[in-house]
């Protein structure tokens, strides 16, 4: 549904906010764009949306070409920007109403599925109410509503959670999560590494205009190393015994602030029960040992390390 290939975009003097970005996204999937301020992630957006222009490369949203044609385009998705697109003077009904008949639709048509959209987003409590009254979680929902007036085929998000509480954030996680049963298909971009983690099926990741990794959340964590076991300690003096009873591990690392000790953990469970048995033969009291993987954020932070970029 999304499929873009060797895209780059140059603004100004030469400045490259692009370079040999490709990657493609079928029907119904969610894609996560990952990236610091200024990694290029709104500027892909903003391309696949039509609003740019880009340098070299190409770019087919349902099947059309956003340079060569760009009406089709914009016929067959939705876009919900970092600022709610909402006119706060009128009621949350009224702006999708006013929002479909911008859309091409019949009077009757555009009341019709802004009921339809008011019940499917649970705003009915609201739905008569001026938008300048509304809180920034429900301002969110109705804006997404908004582009979903005109059922798309490919909807963008461009940090739809920036600022809103984690409750807000969880409504919209839910709205998102959704579109999948719809056959709707999600580029997401987000600053919130636990929100790609929990609603992508796949993640791509920028830096300085540049993909430096791209696959599933778990194919990104492996690609970072293997699991570890971390243990913390109730007395921190135990810290130097537990360090020596563990030096023959590739790497220890210590934090002596939050008392835990980590090791990898090549071998999974195996490791974690030998690591374990070695406290045991300690004698020291542990107040947690658990197996984990990379999380997201490590993965993220260890891709975009300037030393790597």
């Amino acid at each position: 549904m999304i499929e873009v290939v060797n895209l780059a975009k140059t603004f100004g003097k030469g400045v490259p906010a692009l370079t040999d970005v490709s990657f493609s996204v079928p029907t119904g999937a969610v894609c996560a764009l990952l990236g610091h301020n200024g990694a290029g992630k709104t500027t892909t957006v903003n391309i696949l949306s039509t609003l740019l222009k880009p340098s070299s490369g190409t770019a087919l949203v349902a099947g059309y070409d956003v340079a060569t044609d760009p009406v089709r385009v914009r016929q067959n998705i939705g876009v919900t920007g970092q600022d709610a697109a909402l006119d706060l003077r009128l009621t949350g009904r009224e702006n999708l109403v006013f929002f479909g008949r911008l859309r091409g639709l019949r009077r009757s048509e555009a009341r019709s599925r802004a009921e339809e959209l008011i019940q499917q987003f649970d705003m009915a409590h609201a739905a008569d109410r001026q938008v300048s009254g509304y809180s920034g979680g429900m301002r969110r929902r109705i804006d997404i509503a908004v582009s979903l007036v005109v059922p798309p085929k490919v909807l963008f998000l461009d940090e739809p959670t920036t600022g809103l509480d984690p409750r807000s954030r969880r409504d919209v996680w839910n709205l998102v999560a959704s579109m999948a049963a719809q056959d709707i298909t999600v580029l997401l971009t987000t600053q919130y590494l636990e929100e790609a983690d929990i609603l992508s099926d796949s993640i791509v990741i920028l830096n300085h205009g540049q993909i430096v990794a791209s696959g599933t959340s778990d194919e990104l964590k492996r690609q970072t190393g293997s699991s570890y076991c971390q243990m913390t300690v109730l007395n921190p003096e135990d810290l130097p015994r537990i360090t020596l009873a563990l030096a023959d591990f590739e790497e220890v690392e210590v934090d002596a602030d939050t008392g835990s000790v980590s090791v990898p953990a090549p071998r999974g469970v195996t490791t974690l029960s030998e690591v374990f048995r070695r406290m045991d033969e300690l004698d020291v009291e542990l107040l947690d040992i658990s197996l984990r993987r990379p999380s997201l954020d490590e993965v993220f932070l260890h891709l975009t390390n300037p030393v790597q970029s």
